[in-house]
């Protein structure tokens, strides 16, 4: 079974392609995508996040509560579209056969992208259980940027929680089908589909807290 430190990734200073076409700022791009670390949503703020991909669409329910840096700067990059048309470059199962998780958030595809900047780490607060969606990160400190996975078993609690770095921000509140259906792809021997399952468009969507 690959390791927690296995599930890490070396973001690398790359900036993902935004479509939006809202004017720039200190803080933004020309398409209004962060370009540092976003400010902190409000403790209160929950949004549903609705990734529509080729393969149907799920959503997931972020809690600011949960996570404040790493929430806020999900919803800031799903609400500018950094996300669309990134693939999901890795399905990991364990050594038994248990699947593990899928990993998406790298515009470049490769494992290695990020959104130029990095977030600062937090507390972990939560429980690693099937249907969670977590920062994705390397072994050195406060380096998580934009991807993230989604845990597919509640046994992968086991190798997340050796490590415990990785920041949850929420849950899968619909389509954990397609979650499934993404995981079930056939994968070559390091873990990358052998054909890439990508994400079409985010919503994001107040809900209540």
């Amino acid at each position: 079974m690959r390791t927690a430190s296995a599930l890490a990734l070396a973001a690398m200073m790359t900036f993902g392609a935004c479509t939006s076409a809202a004017a720039p700022d200190a803080s933004r791009d020309a398409s209004n995508c962060p370009t540092s670390q976003p400010a902190t949503l409000g403790s209160e703020v929950s949004n549903d996040i609705a990734f529509e991909t080729t393969l149907g669409t799920f959503v997931v329910r972020l809690a600011v509560k949960n996570s404040p840096i790493a929430v806020s700067n999900m919803t800031a990059l799903a609400s500018c579209h950094f996300y669309d048309n990134v693939i999901f470059h890795r399905i990991a199962y364990m050594e038994d056969g248990t699947p593990f998780v899928i990993q998406g958030g790298d515009p470049t595809g490769t494992g290695a992208g990020g959104p130029g900047y990095f977030i600062k780490d937090e507390p972990v607060l939560g429980t690693y259980q099937r249907g969670v969606i977590a920062m994705a990160r390397s072994s050195q400190p406060d380096s998580q940027g934009s991807q993230f996975f989604i845990v597919l078993d509640d046994a992968a609690a086991v190798p997340l929680e050796s490590a415990r770095t990785y920041a949850i921000m929420g849950e899968v509140v619909s389509g954990m089908d397609v979650v499934d259906a993404i995981a079930a792809l056939e994968r070559s021997s390091d873990d990358r589909p052998i054909d890439p399952p990508k994400i079409i468009s985010t919503t994001v969507t107040p809900t209540a807290p």
